[in-house]
Protein backbone atom coordinates (compact mmCIF):
# COMPACT_ATOMS: atom_id res chain seq x y z
CA UNK A 1 0.00 0.00 0.00
CA UNK A 2 2.86 2.39 0.84
CA UNK A 3 4.51 1.65 -2.54
CA UNK A 4 1.20 2.30 -4.30
CA UNK A 5 0.75 5.64 -2.56
CA UNK A 6 4.33 6.67 -3.40
CA UNK A 7 3.84 5.80 -7.07
CA UNK A 8 0.59 7.76 -7.16
CA UNK A 9 2.27 10.80 -5.57
CA UNK A 10 5.15 10.60 -8.04
CA UNK A 11 2.73 10.39 -10.96
CA UNK A 12 0.79 13.38 -9.66
CA UNK A 13 3.97 15.49 -9.37
CA UNK A 14 5.23 14.64 -12.83
CA UNK A 15 1.98 14.70 -14.77
CA UNK A 16 1.24 17.79 -16.88
CA UNK A 17 -1.27 20.35 -15.77
CA UNK A 18 -4.86 19.47 -16.51
CA UNK A 19 -7.09 21.93 -18.38
CA UNK A 20 -8.64 22.98 -15.09
CA UNK A 21 -5.20 23.64 -13.56
CA UNK A 22 -3.73 25.63 -16.42
CA UNK A 23 -3.86 29.37 -15.74
CA UNK A 24 -5.52 31.80 -18.06
CA UNK A 25 -3.22 34.50 -19.39
CA UNK A 26 -4.22 38.08 -20.21
CA UNK A 27 -1.48 40.19 -21.80
CA UNK A 28 -2.41 43.88 -22.16
CA UNK A 29 -0.13 46.11 -24.25
CA UNK A 30 -0.87 49.84 -24.43
CA UNK A 31 0.44 51.71 -27.47
CA UNK A 32 2.87 54.58 -26.75
CA UNK A 33 2.07 54.72 -23.04
CA UNK A 34 4.94 56.24 -21.07
CA UNK A 35 5.98 54.65 -17.80
CA UNK A 36 5.35 57.93 -16.01
CA UNK A 37 1.82 58.25 -17.45
CA UNK A 38 0.40 56.17 -14.58
CA UNK A 39 -0.43 57.21 -11.06
CA UNK A 40 1.42 54.20 -9.65
CA UNK A 41 4.56 55.43 -11.45
CA UNK A 42 4.26 58.98 -10.18
CA UNK A 43 1.82 60.87 -12.40
CA UNK A 44 -0.45 63.30 -10.59
CA UNK A 45 -2.22 64.49 -13.76
CA UNK A 46 -3.45 61.31 -15.42
CA UNK A 47 -6.17 59.33 -13.69
CA UNK A 48 -5.52 55.57 -13.68
CA UNK A 49 -7.32 54.07 -10.63
CA UNK A 50 -7.80 50.60 -12.11
CA UNK A 51 -4.19 50.17 -13.19
CA UNK A 52 -3.02 51.67 -9.88
CA UNK A 53 -5.14 49.13 -8.00
CA UNK A 54 -3.67 46.34 -10.12
CA UNK A 55 -0.20 47.60 -9.16
CA UNK A 56 -1.14 47.61 -5.48
CA UNK A 57 -2.48 44.06 -5.66
CA UNK A 58 0.31 42.81 -7.92
CA UNK A 59 3.99 43.32 -8.67
CA UNK A 60 5.25 46.54 -10.24
CA UNK A 61 8.60 46.64 -12.09
CA UNK A 62 10.63 49.86 -11.98
CA UNK A 63 13.30 48.76 -14.49
CA UNK A 64 11.38 47.05 -17.26
CA UNK A 65 12.24 47.66 -20.90
CA UNK A 66 10.66 47.40 -24.33
CA UNK A 67 12.93 45.76 -26.90
CA UNK A 68 12.69 48.80 -29.17
CA UNK A 69 11.76 52.49 -28.87
CA UNK A 70 9.02 52.04 -31.51
CA UNK A 71 6.13 49.64 -31.88
CA UNK A 72 6.42 46.77 -34.39
CA UNK A 73 9.80 45.42 -33.20
CA UNK A 74 8.65 45.35 -29.59
CA UNK A 75 5.55 43.43 -30.64
CA UNK A 76 7.80 40.88 -32.33
CA UNK A 77 9.72 40.46 -29.08
CA UNK A 78 6.53 40.09 -27.04
CA UNK A 79 5.04 37.41 -29.28
CA UNK A 80 8.19 35.40 -30.09
CA UNK A 81 10.44 35.93 -27.07
CA UNK A 82 13.23 36.87 -29.47
CA UNK A 83 15.05 40.07 -30.17
CA UNK A 84 13.32 41.57 -33.23
CA UNK A 85 16.62 41.80 -35.10
CA UNK A 86 16.42 38.04 -35.64
CA UNK A 87 13.27 38.59 -37.73
CA UNK A 88 14.79 41.69 -39.39
CA UNK A 89 12.01 43.90 -38.08
CA UNK A 90 13.85 46.82 -36.52
CA UNK A 91 11.45 49.71 -37.22
CA UNK A 92 7.73 50.30 -37.29
CA UNK A 93 6.29 48.64 -40.37
CA UNK A 94 6.90 49.71 -43.13
CA UNK A 95 9.19 52.36 -41.62
CA UNK A 96 10.16 55.84 -42.72
CA UNK A 97 11.65 56.09 -46.24
CA UNK A 98 15.17 57.45 -46.58
CA UNK A 99 15.56 61.21 -47.02
CA UNK A 100 18.33 63.41 -48.44
CA UNK A 101 19.04 64.94 -45.01
CA UNK A 102 20.15 61.56 -43.61
CA UNK A 103 23.85 60.78 -43.40
CA UNK A 104 23.03 57.07 -43.50
CA UNK A 105 20.62 54.86 -45.40
CA UNK A 106 18.48 52.53 -43.35
CA UNK A 107 18.79 48.76 -43.80
CA UNK A 108 15.73 47.26 -45.44
CA UNK A 109 13.34 45.56 -43.03
CA UNK A 110 10.73 42.84 -43.34
CA UNK A 111 7.18 44.13 -43.56
CA UNK A 112 5.62 41.15 -41.82
CA UNK A 113 6.36 38.64 -39.10
CA UNK A 114 7.78 35.49 -40.77
CA UNK A 115 5.19 32.71 -40.89
CA UNK A 116 7.69 30.21 -39.51
CA UNK A 117 7.95 32.08 -36.20
CA UNK A 118 6.44 30.27 -33.22
CA UNK A 119 4.42 32.83 -31.28
CA UNK A 120 3.28 32.39 -27.72
CA UNK A 121 -0.27 31.94 -29.07
CA UNK A 122 0.87 29.11 -31.34
CA UNK A 123 2.69 27.45 -28.44
CA UNK A 124 -0.27 27.76 -26.09
CA UNK A 125 -2.65 26.21 -28.64
CA UNK A 126 -0.61 23.01 -28.24
CA UNK A 127 -1.41 23.23 -24.54
CA UNK A 128 -5.15 23.35 -25.25
CA UNK A 129 -5.62 27.10 -24.92
CA UNK A 130 -8.23 29.20 -26.67
CA UNK A 131 -6.45 32.26 -28.08
CA UNK A 132 -7.48 35.73 -29.16
CA UNK A 133 -5.79 38.89 -30.40
CA UNK A 134 -8.02 41.87 -29.75
CA UNK A 135 -6.52 45.17 -30.88
CA UNK A 136 -3.52 46.35 -32.85
CA UNK A 137 -1.44 43.84 -34.84
CA UNK A 138 0.91 45.86 -37.12
CA UNK A 139 2.96 42.79 -38.08
CA UNK A 140 1.65 42.18 -41.58
CA UNK A 141 -1.50 42.28 -43.67
CA UNK A 142 -3.31 39.65 -45.72
CA UNK A 143 -1.65 36.28 -45.25
CA UNK A 144 0.16 37.47 -42.13
CA UNK A 145 -2.77 38.28 -39.84
CA UNK A 146 -3.00 37.01 -36.24
CA UNK A 147 -4.93 33.88 -37.25
CA UNK A 148 -1.82 32.72 -39.15
CA UNK A 149 0.17 32.82 -35.91
CA UNK A 150 -1.92 30.73 -33.54
CA UNK A 151 -4.81 33.05 -32.69
CA UNK A 152 -8.31 31.61 -32.96
CA UNK A 153 -9.85 35.07 -32.92
CA UNK A 154 -8.67 38.36 -34.43
CA UNK A 155 -10.55 41.54 -33.68
CA UNK A 156 -9.29 44.85 -35.11
CA UNK A 157 -5.81 43.62 -36.04
CA UNK A 158 -4.32 44.28 -39.48
CA UNK A 159 -1.24 45.83 -41.07
CA UNK A 160 -1.98 49.35 -39.87
CA UNK A 161 -0.10 51.04 -37.06
CA UNK A 162 -2.80 53.58 -36.22
CA UNK A 163 -6.55 53.03 -35.93
CA UNK A 164 -8.57 53.66 -39.04
CA UNK A 165 -10.82 55.61 -36.68
CA UNK A 166 -11.18 55.94 -32.91
CA UNK A 167 -14.92 56.41 -33.36
CA UNK A 168 -17.39 54.20 -35.22
CA UNK A 169 -17.65 53.46 -38.01
CA UNK A 170 -14.20 51.93 -37.62
CA UNK A 171 -13.03 52.48 -41.16
CA UNK A 172 -11.37 54.90 -43.54
CA UNK A 173 -10.84 55.06 -47.29
CA UNK A 174 -8.35 52.19 -47.15
CA UNK A 175 -10.71 49.73 -45.46
CA UNK A 176 -12.46 48.54 -42.33
CA UNK A 177 -11.05 47.19 -39.09
CA UNK A 178 -11.63 43.40 -39.07
CA UNK A 179 -14.31 42.22 -36.70
CA UNK A 180 -15.63 45.73 -36.12
CA UNK A 181 -17.70 46.09 -39.26
CA UNK A 182 -20.85 46.49 -37.16
CA UNK A 183 -20.77 49.20 -34.53
CA UNK A 184 -23.07 51.67 -32.88
CA UNK A 185 -22.63 55.21 -34.26
CA UNK A 186 -20.07 57.13 -32.22
CA UNK A 187 -18.83 54.05 -30.35
CA UNK A 188 -15.30 54.60 -28.99
CA UNK A 189 -12.67 52.09 -30.09
CA UNK A 190 -11.09 51.55 -26.67
CA UNK A 191 -14.51 50.79 -25.18
CA UNK A 192 -15.37 48.41 -28.01
CA UNK A 193 -12.14 46.45 -27.59
CA UNK A 194 -12.91 46.09 -23.89
CA UNK A 195 -16.34 44.71 -24.80
CA UNK A 196 -14.80 42.22 -27.23
CA UNK A 197 -12.37 41.10 -24.51
CA UNK A 198 -15.22 40.60 -22.05
CA UNK A 199 -17.09 38.55 -24.66
CA UNK A 200 -14.07 36.33 -25.33
CA UNK A 201 -13.49 35.70 -21.61
CA UNK A 202 -17.16 34.83 -21.10
CA UNK A 203 -17.14 32.41 -24.04
CA UNK A 204 -14.03 30.60 -22.81
CA UNK A 205 -14.52 30.62 -19.04
CA UNK A 206 -14.63 26.81 -18.86
CA UNK A 207 -11.23 26.26 -20.50
CA UNK A 208 -7.80 27.89 -20.39
CA UNK A 209 -7.47 30.96 -22.60
CA UNK A 210 -4.80 33.38 -23.76
CA UNK A 211 -6.05 36.91 -24.39
CA UNK A 212 -3.56 39.19 -26.14
CA UNK A 213 -4.98 42.71 -25.92
CA UNK A 214 -2.79 45.29 -27.66
CA UNK A 215 -4.83 48.49 -27.47
CA UNK A 216 -4.57 51.17 -30.17
CA UNK A 217 -4.77 53.83 -27.45
CA UNK A 218 -2.93 55.99 -26.61
CA UNK A 219 -1.33 56.29 -30.05
CA UNK A 220 -1.96 59.35 -32.20
CA UNK A 221 -4.17 60.74 -33.63
CA UNK A 222 -5.22 62.15 -30.28
CA UNK A 223 -8.97 61.55 -30.13
CA UNK A 224 -11.07 60.98 -27.03
CA UNK A 225 -14.61 61.19 -25.77
CA UNK A 226 -15.70 64.79 -25.25
CA UNK A 227 -17.13 64.16 -21.80
CA UNK A 228 -13.84 62.65 -20.66
CA UNK A 229 -11.76 65.46 -22.11
CA UNK A 230 -13.92 67.92 -20.19
CA UNK A 231 -12.70 66.44 -16.90
CA UNK A 232 -9.22 67.81 -17.61
CA UNK A 233 -9.95 71.51 -17.69
CA UNK A 234 -6.37 72.73 -18.05
CA UNK A 235 -4.43 74.65 -20.63
CA UNK A 236 -1.72 72.44 -22.11
CA UNK A 237 1.87 73.61 -21.70
CA UNK A 238 5.20 72.35 -22.97
CA UNK A 239 7.37 70.53 -20.48
CA UNK A 240 4.70 69.03 -18.23
CA UNK A 241 1.90 66.49 -18.37
CA UNK A 242 -1.01 68.71 -19.32
CA UNK A 243 -2.63 67.53 -22.56
CA UNK A 244 -6.37 67.06 -21.86
CA UNK A 245 -7.06 64.89 -24.90
CA UNK A 246 -4.19 62.54 -24.14
CA UNK A 247 -5.29 62.42 -20.50
CA UNK A 248 -8.77 61.38 -21.62
CA UNK A 249 -7.28 58.63 -23.78
CA UNK A 250 -5.24 57.37 -20.82
CA UNK A 251 -8.38 57.35 -18.69
CA UNK A 252 -10.29 55.36 -21.33
CA UNK A 253 -7.50 52.79 -21.47
CA UNK A 254 -7.64 52.56 -17.67
CA UNK A 255 -11.39 52.01 -17.84
CA UNK A 256 -10.86 49.22 -20.36
CA UNK A 257 -8.31 47.51 -18.11
CA UNK A 258 -10.75 47.82 -15.22
CA UNK A 259 -13.49 46.13 -17.24
CA UNK A 260 -11.30 43.13 -18.04
CA UNK A 261 -10.22 42.76 -14.40
CA UNK A 262 -13.84 43.03 -13.25
CA UNK A 263 -14.97 40.38 -15.74
CA UNK A 264 -12.34 38.02 -14.35
CA UNK A 265 -13.57 38.75 -10.82
CA UNK A 266 -17.24 38.33 -11.74
CA UNK A 267 -16.55 34.92 -13.32
CA UNK A 268 -14.32 33.92 -10.38
CA UNK A 269 -11.36 33.49 -12.73
CA UNK A 270 -8.95 35.96 -11.11
CA UNK A 271 -7.29 33.39 -8.85
CA UNK A 272 -6.28 31.34 -11.88
CA UNK A 273 -5.37 34.15 -14.29
CA UNK A 274 -1.97 35.69 -14.90
CA UNK A 275 -2.54 39.30 -15.96
CA UNK A 276 0.34 41.24 -17.50
CA UNK A 277 0.14 44.97 -18.24
CA UNK A 278 2.81 46.84 -20.23
CA UNK A 279 3.52 49.24 -23.11
CA UNK A 280 5.37 48.85 -26.42
CA UNK A 281 7.64 51.89 -26.01
CA UNK A 282 7.96 55.15 -24.13
CA UNK A 283 5.49 58.01 -24.32
CA UNK A 284 5.50 60.34 -27.33
CA UNK A 285 7.13 63.50 -26.02
CA UNK A 286 7.78 65.35 -29.31
CA UNK A 287 5.36 67.30 -31.47
CA UNK A 288 5.07 65.36 -34.75
CA UNK A 289 2.92 68.07 -36.30
CA UNK A 290 0.89 68.78 -33.16
CA UNK A 291 0.78 72.00 -31.20
CA UNK A 292 1.53 70.19 -27.94
CA UNK A 293 3.24 66.87 -27.33
CA UNK A 294 1.00 64.15 -25.89
CA UNK A 295 3.10 63.66 -22.77
CA UNK A 296 6.48 64.06 -21.09
CA UNK A 297 8.42 61.24 -19.44
CA UNK A 298 10.41 63.14 -16.82
CA UNK A 299 12.54 62.24 -14.97
CA UNK A 300 13.25 59.79 -17.79
CA UNK A 301 15.10 61.39 -20.70
CA UNK A 302 13.35 61.97 -24.04
CA UNK A 303 10.64 59.55 -25.24
CA UNK A 304 9.37 57.37 -28.05
CA UNK A 305 11.94 56.83 -30.82
CA UNK A 306 14.96 57.39 -28.55
CA UNK A 307 17.30 54.88 -26.91
CA UNK A 308 17.33 57.00 -23.77
CA UNK A 309 15.26 55.74 -20.84
CA UNK A 310 12.15 57.71 -21.82
CA UNK A 311 11.99 55.77 -25.08
CA UNK A 312 12.52 52.22 -23.82
CA UNK A 313 11.78 52.03 -20.07
CA UNK A 314 8.09 51.14 -19.83
CA UNK A 315 5.58 50.02 -17.21
CA UNK A 316 5.19 46.40 -16.23
CA UNK A 317 2.58 45.30 -13.72
CA UNK A 318 1.86 41.63 -13.08
CA UNK A 319 -1.05 40.22 -11.09
CA UNK A 320 -1.74 36.59 -10.22
CA UNK A 321 -3.22 36.11 -6.73
CA UNK A 322 -1.31 33.55 -4.72
CA UNK A 323 1.40 33.16 -7.38
CA UNK A 324 2.79 36.69 -7.75
CA UNK A 325 4.03 38.27 -4.57
CA UNK A 326 2.70 41.86 -4.41
CA UNK A 327 5.17 44.72 -4.15
CA UNK A 328 7.76 46.58 -6.21
CA UNK A 329 10.90 45.16 -7.80
CA UNK A 330 13.90 46.90 -9.35
CA UNK A 331 15.11 43.77 -11.12
CA UNK A 332 15.86 44.42 -14.77
CA UNK A 333 13.69 42.67 -17.37
CA UNK A 334 12.57 43.06 -20.98
CA UNK A 335 9.68 42.33 -23.32
CA UNK A 336 11.60 39.32 -24.71
CA UNK A 337 10.88 37.67 -21.34
CA UNK A 338 7.09 37.36 -21.70
CA UNK A 339 7.28 34.20 -23.85
CA UNK A 340 9.33 32.18 -21.35
CA UNK A 341 7.34 33.53 -18.41
CA UNK A 342 3.99 32.53 -19.89
CA UNK A 343 5.33 29.15 -21.01
CA UNK A 344 6.54 28.29 -17.51
CA UNK A 345 3.30 29.51 -15.97
CA UNK A 346 1.37 27.30 -18.39
CA UNK A 347 3.24 24.07 -17.75
CA UNK A 348 6.67 24.23 -19.37
CA UNK A 349 8.23 23.89 -22.81
CA UNK A 350 7.24 21.26 -25.33
CA UNK A 351 9.82 19.93 -27.84
CA UNK A 352 8.11 21.80 -30.69
CA UNK A 353 8.68 25.19 -29.02
CA UNK A 354 12.07 26.73 -29.91
CA UNK A 355 14.46 28.48 -27.56
CA UNK A 356 14.19 32.25 -27.19
CA UNK A 357 16.31 35.19 -26.05
CA UNK A 358 14.28 35.78 -22.91
CA UNK A 359 14.12 34.27 -19.45
CA UNK A 360 11.18 33.38 -17.25
CA UNK A 361 10.28 36.03 -14.70
CA UNK A 362 8.51 33.50 -12.49
CA UNK A 363 11.35 33.53 -9.91
CA UNK A 364 10.88 37.32 -9.55
CA UNK A 365 7.17 36.73 -8.98
CA UNK A 366 8.15 34.57 -6.02
CA UNK A 367 10.53 37.14 -4.58
CA UNK A 368 13.73 35.53 -5.86
CA UNK A 369 16.67 37.14 -7.67
CA UNK A 370 17.45 36.38 -11.29
CA UNK A 371 21.09 36.05 -12.40
CA UNK A 372 22.38 39.32 -13.84
CA UNK A 373 22.42 39.60 -17.63
CA UNK A 374 22.78 42.27 -20.28
CA UNK A 375 19.93 43.67 -22.38
CA UNK A 376 20.47 45.00 -25.90
CA UNK A 377 18.92 47.36 -28.45
CA UNK A 378 19.64 48.04 -32.11
CA UNK A 379 17.71 50.81 -33.85
CA UNK A 380 19.46 51.58 -37.18
CA UNK A 381 16.88 54.14 -38.26
CA UNK A 382 16.07 57.84 -38.21
CA UNK A 383 12.89 58.09 -36.16
CA UNK A 384 9.97 60.41 -36.82
CA UNK A 385 10.64 61.76 -33.34
CA UNK A 386 14.10 63.03 -34.34
CA UNK A 387 16.46 60.37 -33.04
CA UNK A 388 19.34 58.91 -35.03
CA UNK A 389 20.56 55.38 -35.73
CA UNK A 390 22.17 53.69 -32.76
CA UNK A 391 22.44 50.77 -30.41
CA UNK A 392 22.51 50.31 -26.66
CA UNK A 393 23.32 47.82 -23.95
CA UNK A 394 22.43 47.76 -20.28
CA UNK A 395 24.55 45.59 -17.98
CA UNK A 396 24.05 45.96 -14.25
CA UNK A 397 23.59 49.61 -13.38
CA UNK A 398 25.32 50.91 -16.52
CA UNK A 399 24.00 51.62 -19.98
CA UNK A 400 26.03 52.38 -23.09
CA UNK A 401 24.55 54.11 -26.13
CA UNK A 402 26.45 54.02 -29.43
CA UNK A 403 25.56 56.35 -32.30
CA UNK A 404 26.08 54.88 -35.75
CA UNK A 405 26.63 58.14 -37.66
CA UNK A 406 29.96 58.92 -36.02
CA UNK A 407 30.63 56.10 -33.53
CA UNK A 408 30.22 58.40 -30.51
CA UNK A 409 29.41 56.64 -27.25
CA UNK A 410 27.69 57.73 -24.07
CA UNK A 411 27.79 55.88 -20.75
CA UNK A 412 25.31 56.36 -17.92
CA UNK A 413 24.73 54.85 -14.51
CA UNK A 414 20.96 54.56 -14.92
CA UNK A 415 20.48 53.38 -11.36
CA UNK A 416 22.07 56.50 -9.84
CA UNK A 417 21.26 58.84 -12.75
CA UNK A 418 17.83 57.88 -14.08
CA UNK A 419 17.70 61.09 -16.17
CA UNK A 420 20.93 60.19 -18.01
CA UNK A 421 22.31 63.66 -17.37
CA UNK A 422 25.94 62.73 -16.69
CA UNK A 423 27.92 61.01 -19.43
CA UNK A 424 30.63 58.87 -17.80
CA UNK A 425 32.34 57.77 -21.02
CA UNK A 426 35.55 59.73 -20.39
CA UNK A 427 35.70 58.69 -16.73
CA UNK A 428 35.25 54.97 -17.40
CA UNK A 429 36.93 54.16 -20.74
CA UNK A 430 37.49 50.47 -19.88
CA UNK A 431 33.80 49.97 -19.13
CA UNK A 432 32.90 51.72 -22.38
CA UNK A 433 35.20 49.33 -24.25
CA UNK A 434 33.78 46.29 -22.46
CA UNK A 435 30.15 47.20 -23.13
CA UNK A 436 30.87 48.19 -26.73
CA UNK A 437 32.45 44.78 -27.29
CA UNK A 438 29.37 43.09 -25.80
CA UNK A 439 27.07 45.13 -28.02
CA UNK A 440 29.06 44.33 -31.13
CA UNK A 441 29.11 40.59 -30.34
CA UNK A 442 25.36 40.62 -29.75
CA UNK A 443 24.71 42.40 -33.06
CA UNK A 444 26.61 39.65 -34.85
CA UNK A 445 24.73 36.94 -32.95
CA UNK A 446 21.26 38.25 -33.85
CA UNK A 447 22.19 39.18 -37.42
CA UNK A 448 21.58 42.88 -36.91
CA UNK A 449 21.78 44.85 -40.15
CA UNK A 450 23.66 48.16 -40.08
CA UNK A 451 22.89 51.41 -41.92
CA UNK A 452 25.16 52.41 -44.81
CA UNK A 453 26.41 55.77 -46.13
CA UNK A 454 23.76 57.69 -48.03
CA UNK A 455 25.04 58.61 -51.52
CA UNK A 456 22.20 61.15 -51.89
CA UNK A 457 23.02 63.00 -48.67
CA UNK A 458 22.18 66.69 -49.10
CA UNK A 459 22.15 68.37 -45.69
CA UNK A 460 20.43 71.66 -44.89
CA UNK A 461 19.90 72.93 -48.44
CA UNK A 462 18.97 76.60 -49.04
CA UNK A 463 15.34 77.60 -49.33
CA UNK A 464 13.95 79.52 -52.29
CA UNK A 465 15.48 82.87 -51.32
CA UNK A 466 18.90 81.29 -50.76
CA UNK A 467 18.77 81.39 -46.94
CA UNK A 468 20.35 78.38 -45.26
CA UNK A 469 18.96 77.37 -41.86
CA UNK A 470 20.93 75.05 -39.58
CA UNK A 471 18.53 73.79 -36.85
CA UNK A 472 20.03 72.43 -33.65
CA UNK A 473 18.55 68.99 -34.38
CA UNK A 474 20.87 68.63 -37.42
CA UNK A 475 24.09 69.11 -35.46
CA UNK A 476 26.54 66.40 -34.52
CA UNK A 477 27.89 66.93 -31.02
CA UNK A 478 31.37 66.00 -29.81
CA UNK A 479 32.55 65.78 -26.25
CA UNK A 480 30.95 64.72 -23.00
CA UNK A 481 27.89 66.77 -22.03
CA UNK A 482 26.74 68.90 -24.97
CA UNK A 483 23.57 67.45 -26.46
CA UNK A 484 20.56 68.20 -28.58
CA UNK A 485 17.42 68.41 -26.44
CA UNK A 486 14.43 67.56 -28.66
CA UNK A 487 11.50 68.19 -26.35
CA UNK A 488 9.35 71.11 -27.54
CA UNK A 489 10.09 73.32 -24.54
CA UNK A 490 13.80 72.85 -25.30
CA UNK A 491 14.56 72.21 -29.01
CA UNK A 492 18.13 73.32 -28.55
CA UNK A 493 21.77 72.42 -28.21
CA UNK A 494 22.13 72.54 -24.44
CA UNK A 495 24.02 71.17 -21.44
CA UNK A 496 27.09 73.01 -22.77
CA UNK A 497 28.83 72.84 -19.41
CA UNK A 498 32.19 71.64 -20.74
CA UNK A 499 34.09 74.26 -22.70
CA UNK A 500 35.80 71.70 -24.93
CA UNK A 501 32.57 70.15 -26.18
CA UNK A 502 31.58 71.38 -29.64
CA UNK A 503 29.05 70.94 -32.45
CA UNK A 504 29.25 70.61 -36.23
CA UNK A 505 26.62 71.30 -38.88
CA UNK A 506 26.68 69.99 -42.44
CA UNK A 507 24.98 72.21 -45.02
CA UNK A 508 24.67 72.77 -48.75
CA UNK A 509 25.57 75.95 -50.66
CA UNK A 510 24.19 76.24 -54.19
CA UNK A 511 25.20 79.85 -54.83
CA UNK A 512 28.68 81.14 -54.03
CA UNK A 513 28.99 84.45 -52.22
CA UNK A 514 29.02 86.14 -48.84
CA UNK A 515 26.48 85.20 -46.19
CA UNK A 516 25.47 87.03 -43.03
CA UNK A 517 25.58 84.74 -39.99
CA UNK A 518 22.73 84.91 -37.47
CA UNK A 519 22.63 82.84 -34.28
CA UNK A 520 19.57 82.16 -32.15
CA UNK A 521 21.08 81.88 -28.68
CA UNK A 522 19.96 81.93 -25.08
CA UNK A 523 21.97 82.30 -21.91
CA UNK A 524 21.11 82.32 -18.23
CA UNK A 525 21.72 85.18 -15.85
CA UNK A 526 25.39 85.68 -14.97
CA UNK A 527 26.49 83.05 -17.49
CA UNK A 528 27.05 85.33 -20.47
CA UNK A 529 30.40 86.38 -21.84
CA UNK A 530 31.64 83.17 -23.44
CA UNK A 531 33.69 83.67 -26.59
CA UNK A 532 32.44 81.37 -29.35
CA UNK A 533 33.97 80.71 -32.76
CA UNK A 534 32.11 79.57 -35.87
CA UNK A 535 34.39 78.19 -38.57
CA UNK A 536 33.99 76.80 -42.08
CA UNK A 537 37.47 75.85 -43.24
CA UNK A 538 39.61 78.98 -42.98
CA UNK A 539 36.56 81.24 -42.79
CA UNK A 540 35.81 82.18 -39.18
CA UNK A 541 33.58 84.48 -37.19
CA UNK A 542 33.68 85.03 -33.43
CA UNK A 543 31.07 86.45 -31.09
CA UNK A 544 30.46 86.97 -27.39
CA UNK A 545 27.48 85.14 -25.91
CA UNK A 546 24.85 87.52 -24.57
CA UNK A 547 23.09 87.04 -21.23
CA UNK A 548 19.42 86.85 -22.31
CA UNK A 549 18.02 86.25 -18.84
CA UNK A 550 17.53 82.52 -19.36
CA UNK A 551 18.95 79.65 -21.40
CA UNK A 552 15.55 79.21 -23.06
CA UNK A 553 15.13 82.96 -23.65
CA UNK A 554 16.39 82.96 -27.23
CA UNK A 555 17.53 86.06 -29.08
CA UNK A 556 18.49 86.30 -32.74
CA UNK A 557 21.84 88.08 -33.30
CA UNK A 558 23.80 88.84 -36.43
CA UNK A 559 27.46 88.14 -35.64
CA UNK A 560 29.38 88.57 -38.92
CA UNK A 561 29.78 87.07 -42.38
CA UNK A 562 31.18 83.95 -44.03
CA UNK A 563 32.28 83.75 -47.65
CA UNK A 564 31.95 80.75 -49.97
CA UNK A 565 33.98 80.81 -53.17
CA UNK A 566 32.03 77.98 -54.82
CA UNK A 567 28.93 75.83 -54.29
CA UNK A 568 29.19 72.52 -52.46
CA UNK A 569 28.72 70.73 -49.17
CA UNK A 570 30.35 72.37 -46.15
CA UNK A 571 30.73 71.77 -42.43
CA UNK A 572 30.41 74.55 -39.86
CA UNK A 573 32.05 74.00 -36.47
CA UNK A 574 30.90 75.82 -33.32
CA UNK A 575 33.47 75.91 -30.51
CA UNK A 576 33.71 77.81 -27.25
CA UNK A 577 37.01 79.58 -26.63
CA UNK A 578 36.05 80.60 -23.08
CA UNK A 579 33.31 79.67 -20.58
CA UNK A 580 33.00 82.15 -17.71
CA UNK A 581 29.58 80.90 -16.50
CA UNK A 582 27.99 77.54 -15.71
CA UNK A 583 27.35 76.87 -19.39
CA UNK A 584 28.39 78.37 -22.72
CA UNK A 585 24.86 78.95 -24.06
CA UNK A 586 21.86 77.23 -25.56
CA UNK A 587 21.84 77.34 -29.36
CA UNK A 588 18.60 76.75 -31.26
CA UNK A 589 19.73 77.49 -34.80
CA UNK A 590 22.17 79.27 -37.10
CA UNK A 591 20.98 81.07 -40.23
CA UNK A 592 23.14 81.99 -43.21
CA UNK A 593 21.61 84.81 -45.28
CA UNK A 594 23.03 85.72 -48.70
CA UNK A 595 24.07 89.37 -48.88
CA UNK A 596 22.83 91.45 -51.76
Amino acid sequence: MIRLLLCFALFACCSPLTAADKPNVVLIVIDDLGQRDLGCYGSSFYKTPNIDRMAKEGLRFTDFYAACPVCSPTRVSILTGKYPQRANITDWIPGRPDRPDQRLKRPQIRNELPLEEVTIAKALKEYGYATASIGKWHLGGAGFEPTKFGFDVNIAGDQTGTPRSYFAPFENKTGKMPGLEKAEPGEYLTDRLAFEAEKFIEANKEKPFFLYMPHYGVHTPLQAKKETIAKYNVKPAHGRQSNPVYAAMVESVDDAVGRVLKKLDDLKLSENTLVIFTSDNGGLATLEGMEFAPTINSPLREGKGYLYEGGIRVPLIVKWPGKVKPGVTDQVACSVDFFETILEASGGRKPTVPATDGVSLMPIFEGKKLPERALYWHYPHYANQGSRPGGAVRAGDFKLIEFYEDGRRELFNVKADISESRNLAVEKPELVKELATKLDAWRKDVGAKMPTPNPDYKPNPPNKDGTITLPARTALVSGVMLRYEPLPHKNTLGFWVNKDDYATFDFTVTTAGTYTVEVLQGCGAKSGGAEVELAVGDEKVTFTVKDTGGFQAFEAREIGTLKFEKPGRFTLTVKAKTKPGVAVMDLRQIVLKPTK
